[in-house]
C-alpha cells in the first residue's frame, strides 16, 4: 500500500460511509473498485480478505477489517477522532446507538432491501410491509436522541455515527427502487435532518462526492449515484 489505508469500496456501497470517515479525519488511504457488475465481491482474492463477501473492507498495518461499524469504531480509537474516547462517561452512550444504528437499523435495511435472501420471492413485499413501520419507529429513536444533542450527534461535531446514519438516510430515500417509498420523509426526523444538511457543507462530503458521483445534496435530497467507475449496485 502506498498509503496506510486501502479501501476496497463500490460506489454508494456500505463503503461510502468509511470512505466518509477517513476523509473527516484526514487519513490518507487508497481505494480499490470491487466491481458489483462482474460480482468481484465473490472472488478467491476478495474473500480472502472478507469471507462473508461484503462491501466494504479496509486493509490496514495490522491486517483486513470487515463489517462497517468494527471499521469504524477502530478508526476512530486508533485516531482518537469522531467518537467519545473508552473513558468518556459519554462512551456507553454513544456505543449503544451506535451498535443500534448497525445491528437494528442497517439489518433491518438490508431486509428491505434484499428480501429475496430472506424469504420466498412470492412473501416479500408482505416482509417489506412489516418492515416499514420498524424503520419509521428506529428512526424516530434516533431523532429523539439527535434533539438531544449531544456532542456526537449534533450538527456542530460530527462522528463515526451521525456519518454512518447520513449514509442510511440517503438509501432509505432510493431504495428499493421497485417498491413503495413514500413511507420515508426526511421531515419526519428534523432532528436527524439538520445534521444530514450540516454534513453536505463538510469537505468530507465533496471528496466523496466528486470520487462516488453522488450529486449535490447526497443525504438531504438524494439522487442515485453516476459513479466515474463501477456501479452502485
Amino acid at each position: 500500500m502506498t498509503a496506510p489505508y486501502r479501501l476496497h469500496y463500490a460506489p454508494d456501497n456500505a463503503s461510502l460511509v468509511i470512505r466518509l470517515a477517513l476523509e473527516d479525519m484526514g487519513l490518507p488511504y487508497d481505494t480499490v473498485l470491487v466491481d458489483r457488475a462482474t460480482r468481484a465481491q465473490d472472488s478467491a482474492a476478495y474473500r480472502a480478505l472478507n469471507p462473508a463477501g461484503l462491501i466494504p473492507v479496509l486493509e490496514t498495518p495490522q491486517g483486513p477489517i470487515f463489517e462497517t461499524a468494527a471499521i469504524l469504531l477502530w478508526l476512530a480509537d486508533t485516531h482518537g477522532r469522531l467518537a467519545p474516547a473508552p473513558a468518556d462517561p459519554a462512551r456507553g452512550a454513544f456505543l449503544k446507538w451506535l451498535f443500534f444504528a448497525s445491528n437494528t437499523l442497517h439489518a433491518d435495511m438490508r431486509m428491505l432491501f434484499y428480501p429475496d435472501k430472506y424469504i420466498a420471492e412470492m412473501e416479500a413485499e408482505t416482509l417489506r410491509a412489516g418492515l416499514r413501520p420498524r424503520l419509521r419507529t428506529h428512526l424516530a429513536l434516533l431523532d429523539a436522541v439527535a434533539a438531544e444533542a449531544p456532542d456526537w450527534l449534533s450538527p456542530a461535531t460530527p462522528s463515526i455515527l451521525s456519518w454512518y446514519l447520513a449514509c442510511l438516510m440517503r438509501w432509505l430515500a432510493l431504495y428499493p427502487q421497485d417498491s413503495d417509498r413514500s413511507w420515508f420523509a426526511a421531515a419526519d426526523t428534523p432532528h436527524l435532518h439538520r445534521i444530514l444538511a450540516a454534513l453536505e457543507t463538510r469537505p468530507a462530503t465533496r471528496a466523496a462526492q466528486a470520487a462516488e458521483g453522488l450529486g449535490d445534496t447526497p443525504f438531504t435530497a438524494p439522487h442515485h449515484a453516476n459513479p466515474p467507475e463501477g456501479s452502485a449496485t
